[in-house]
């Protein structure tokens, strides 16, 4: 049963935060906000989960706004200060994937991770473009994908100030759009299942991952399956509290306060330890 809430947005401190598909250099990426939510969320553990920097947009001209600079130091700041930061590889910075696990004070960067569960249950935190079959078998279709995407985005952007004119909310063209065409909706649900099928083949319990920009909190085909969303347009992240609840966290800043809209918040409880993929 999914429920909504909408809460005043106070200070947290939660076990972990996940986070995914942000972008930082493109033009898309809500920077501002996430650097707000980061601000105001506290963890001991701060999960990247791939696509935290394009690097498909920085082939050609370089775009790194003052706002995307601010978030990368701030999350260099936090891992200063103590918080464990874990960068999971996607696939727009495949780049780092070519130098292997590397590890430097609190910040690790992998392809994958494994939580262990206390009660012996693993869940594999990936990014899961290694199950995007157009992504594996067909880049090219991918990369002209992701170039209509985002002249979309750019359109939105556009869209969105003329809306704001006339007194009305941001709205996502290109999240209604994966909403609606049918196509996209399957697309998503064959990803869903192909990840939750890999994870029950390698004996995971679930997935915590990214990749499609659409959060969800729910069991598929026997495996708890959650994906943290994104930060281009619906702005949302994955929070562990240290009960043990997962909850997806939709962050909607306002002029008088922040708020927080989460969903799925009766989600299994889910307290874990961490460890390595051998």
């Amino acid at each position: 049963m999914n429920t909504l809430a909408r809460p005043v947005f106070t200070p947290n401190k939660y076990r972990s935060i996940f986070i995914s598909d942000v972008h930082l250099g493109s033009y898309g990426c809500q920077a501002s906000k996430l650097l707000d939510f980061l601000k105001n969320n506290t963890c001991d553990q701060l999960f990247l989960v791939g696509d935290i920097v394009d690097g498909w947009q920085m082939r050609g001209r370089v775009y790194w706004p003052q706002s995307h600079e601010r978030v990368m130091q701030h999350l260099l700041q936090r891992a200063k200060e103590g918080t464990k930061v874990r960068y999971i590889t996607g696939n727009h910075d495949e780049f780092l994937r070519n130098y292997g696990a590397l590890k430097f004070d609190n910040i690790e960067i992998v392809n994958e991770y494994r939580l262990r569960n206390k009660d012996g249950r693993d869940f594999l935190v990936i990014h899961g473009d290694q199950y995007d079959v157009v992504t594996e078998h067909a880049p090219w279709i991918a990369t002209l994908g992701d170039i209509g995407y985002n002249l979309l985005l750019r359109f939105n952007l556009v869209l969105n100030k003329i809306r704001s004119q006339f007194g009305y909310d941001y709205w996502s063209l290109s999240k209604w759009a994966k909403n609606t065409i049918k196509q996209a909706v399957s697309y998503m649900g064959d990803f869903e299942t192909t990840v939750a099928e890999e994870c029950k083949r390698r004996d995971f319990a679930g997935v915590i991952c990214g990749h499609i920009h659409k959060a969800a909190n729910r069991e598929v085909v026997g495996v708890h399956y959650l994906n943290c969303g994104d930060w281009v347009e619906s702005c949302t992240a994955i929070v562990h509290s240290h009960d043990g609840e997962f909850e997806i966290v939709e962050y909607e800043p306002s002029a008088s306060h922040s708020e927080s809209k989460v969903t799925n918040s009766q989600a299994p409880s889910m307290a874990f330890e961490q460890k390595d993929i051998a």
